[in-house]
């Protein structure tokens, strides 16, 4: 259900490389295997009875519960990343993510003071790349994860050439 506040009449939002759903789901297992690991030790320590507390009844909810809630996390995975999206305007860019608190970010293209494109293993492997825009302001910065390394490097000159001419004009 769009809003008016989030979702500004007349843009046509660009959104990220289903891809990206890959990269997170890369990230999602490793998180999640290491906490469920290391919660289910006490299990095995009270099952090997070389543990008396916690009640075995609390050694298996603790790890159960967080294998649903990464469950849970899974099945939000791919429309978190449906839900990013991007937007060049004339005289600033929107970055627009989220499901159920929604955002959407609006850059000046007068106040970016440079733009960086980086990828870590997973996303290099799977030709995606991360722009990220910082501004004047050093709590404000923008990222967009998950786009094709050739649209990252035409989105960085094509903001870097706007931000200059806006700058220029100052």
């Amino acid at each position: 259900m769009p809003t008016e506040a989030i979702d500004p009449p007349g843009v046509a939002w660009l959104r990220v490389s289903p891809k990206y759903v890959t990269v997170r789901l890369v990230g999602w297992a490793l998180g999640n295997l290491a906490a469920v690991a290391v919660l289910s030790l006490p299990l095995v320590l009270v099952l090997n009875g070389a543990w008396t507390w916690p009640p075995l009844w609390f050694a298996v909810v603790l790890p159960a519960a967080v294998f649903l809630l990464a469950l849970w996390r899974l099945l939000l995975i791919p429309r978190q990343v449906r839900s990013i999206g991007y937007a060049e305007r004339e005289d600033d860019l929107l970055i627009r993510r989220g499901i159920f608190f929604q955002r959407t970010l609006v850059v000046p293209y007068g106040r970016m003071q440079y733009v960086d494109i980086g990828a870590g293993p997973v996303e290099r492997g799977l030709g995606l790349c991360t722009l990220k825009l910082h501004t004047a302001s050093a709590g404000t910065s923008a990222e967009i994860p998950g786009l094709p390394a050739g649209e990252g490097a035409r989105l960085r000159e094509q903001l870097s050439a706007r931000g200059e001419a806006r700058l220029a004009g100052l």
